[in-house]
């Protein structure tokens, strides 16, 4: 975030509709440089830079995706089922961008009749 201004500006970061990561916030160069260290994707979001002088105040909004290889929210498991009984297989992946959730039977494609 680098503003050019006399007197020099005093310079500060928000998260708009959040908090900066705490502890994981650090700053650079006369607080012109916003680090976050350890990125999750609830860091994902719009990030502003506020210059503030006597004589007035700038911004800039600056948006930061964090992207994520698929991980469980729910993992899939085993399943014990005696002939003629009903089973449920529920499977909970997130990511991002979101992933595509698949269904194999012995190694072989299931039609879905429920959207992913």
């Amino acid at each position: 975030c680098f503003c050019f201004s006399r007197p020099t500006p005093v310079i500060r970061w928000i998260k708009e509709g959040g908090e900066l990561p705490a502890n994981r916030t650090f700053y650079d160069n006369f607080k012109k440089t916003l680090k976050i260290i350890d990125v999750s994707e609830a860091d994902s979001g719009n990030y502003k830079c506020i210059a503030r002088n006597v004589l007035g105040s700038a911004h800039h909004v600056i948006s930061v995706t964090v992207k994520a290889a698929p991980y469980w929210i729910t993992a899939p498991r085993n399943l014990v089922l005696s002939p003629g009984e009903d089973g449920t297989l529920i499977c909970r992946a997130n990511g991002n961008p979101k992933p595509t959730i698949s269904w194999l039977a012995n190694g072989v494609p299931i039609a879905s009749k429920i959207p992913n």
